[in-house]
């Protein structure tokens, strides 16, 4: 069975569990970079979730009772003119039958065929409060079913936030999702090879962007996860840094920050190292702390273990490593205790990673699917409170997230020389499994060793 399609089972179990009704899910608009020259189309992830359609102007809705589901897609009908111009598009009979729906009918028809379908449903599944425009259609086709209730018509008295249910699914991956994150890690690994083994002083950080690109195109991605971050030096300091212009320097370090997207699914790699193939004394100290912090994070990423279990175990390492190397003083439980440590790492040690590179899912434990007199839980840490009440997601097998710790010391008075301008990260990918983890991003190197000799090489 296709994969979309066991999703769009596994979501009509979901609501015929909470009595059933009509999910629908737009995908994304096109959009207009400028005049009549339009941004690369990229699909909404929900949407292809369910459905691996990639063409815009696309809805799929689920009708769904308790002895039946429904699949349809809404989507553009075949137009020869503008198939010159645009490209082939499916149209409906083609779509319904490549893509595995019950039915397929024109985009065109949306606003008439939808108060049919949600007439006499109970609820109604969308991505609520999620777009005004689209609140505003929802409400057009409500009305039309409520101004039927002198026939006897229902309008649903409910309404769910589908991605609240949705999240909960894309966060643990299937095994086709897994097959495709996996060789998405190794384009990704290659370029980052590729970058160490062309990077020169003298270079331009856009010059070895350019490799990175060129690694992820040849080997069939289809773009970046996001945009590359090639930062020399001072630059490594600055966490989303996106000007990729500075002139690479002898004696600097260059961290690049870059995964490509294959097919919908996001890598998500960060490797730090010398722009001149050997790290100094000052710069080999700090990275070994990295370094150290991140196998320990690893190793506690496994199932049964909190979210926060990796983050936690990493900022013990680095706390201890800025003490030990005169960046912090004090004691490693006051350090932490005081957030003294955030000075220097100010960021979590992980992200869900998926079909968005930040992807969805609660990182605390969910509670039931959000509805309009239930608000959704929120899906990132940061808006977490601390005394939330709701422990820490337990990790389980098949879910992947980054383990990426750092140390970014700005130049500051009360900062040894040696230390100043340099930022270092290392980030990973990790797909749970029942033993463990495994690191898909592995064959990127790490360890000082490596890094030199690949360089040297």
């Amino acid at each position: 069975m296709l994969p979309h399609r066991t999703r769009r089972h596994r979501l009509a179990d979901t609501m015929r569990a909470h009595g059933g009704g009509v999910a629908f899910a737009f995908t994304a608009p096109e959009v207009a970079r400028n005049r009549d020259s339009g941004y690369p189309y990229r699909w909404d992830s929900y949407f292809h979730y369910l459905t691996g359609f990639p063409e815009p102007q696309a809805v799929v809705v689920l009708v769904v009772d308790a002895a039946s589901s429904e699949s349809i897609l809404f989507c553009r009908e075949k137009n020869e003119e503008r198939e010159i111009w645009d490209g082939v598009r499916l149209g409906p009979q083609a779509a319904r039958e490549h893509f595995g729906f019950d039915r397929s009918l024109p985009f065109a028809s949306l606003d008439e065929e939808m108060p049919k379908l949600l007439a006499d449903r109970p609820a109604l599944w969308y991505a609520l409060g999620s777009d005004e425009a689209l609140d505003t259609r929802v409400h057009r086709w409500l009305g039309a079913v409520r101004a039927q209730a002198r026939a006897g018509v229902v309008a649903p008295a409910r309404a769910f936030d589908l991605r609240a249910v949705l999240d909960e699914m894309r966060l643990v991956k299937d095994d086709h999702e897994i097959a495709t994150m996996r060789r998405a890690a190794q384009i990704s690994a290659a370029a980052h090879i590729r970058a160490m083994r062309a990077a020169r002083p003298g270079n331009h950080e856009y010059e070895i962007e350019a490799e990175l690109l060129h690694e992820f195109r040849r080997n069939g991605s289809q773009s970046p996860a996001y945009g590359s971050i090639v930062a020399a030096g001072r630059n490594a300091c600055v966490l989303h840094y996106r000007d990729n212009t500075a002139r690479l320097a002898d004696g600097e370090l260059l961290l690049i920050d870059a995964g490509c997207e294959l097919d919908g699914y996001a890598s998500d790699i960060t490797r730090t190292f010398p722009v001149n193939g050997r790290f100094s004394g000052p710069q080999r100290a700090l990275y070994e702390i990295v370094l150290e912090a991140q196998r320990t994070a690893i190793d506690a990423t496994r199932p049964g273990a909190r979210f926060i279990e990796p983050h936690d175990a990493a900022v013990r390492v680095l706390a201890q490593g800025m003490i030990d190397c005169g960046l912090l003083t004090g004691s490693l439980g006051g350090v932490i205790e005081s957030g003294a440590y955030r000075r220097f790492y100010m960021h979590r040690t992980g992200h869900w990673l998926g079909m968005d590179v930040h992807d969805c899912g609660d990182y605390r434990e969910p509670g039931a699917p959000a509805s309009a007199t239930a608000p959704p839980a929120t899906t990132t840490p940061a808006s977490q409170p601390p005394d939330s009440g709701k422990p820490w997601r337990t990790l389980v097998p098949g879910m992947v997230l980054t383990v990426e710790p750092g140390i970014y010391v700005r130049a500051a008075d009360d900062v040894p020389a040696a230390y100043r301008d340099i930022g270092i990260r290392i980030e990973d990918d990790a797909l749970v499994t029942a033993a463990g983890c495994e690191i898909i991003t592995a064959d990127a190197p790490t360890s000082v060793d490596d890094i030199e000799a690949l360089m040297r090489g």
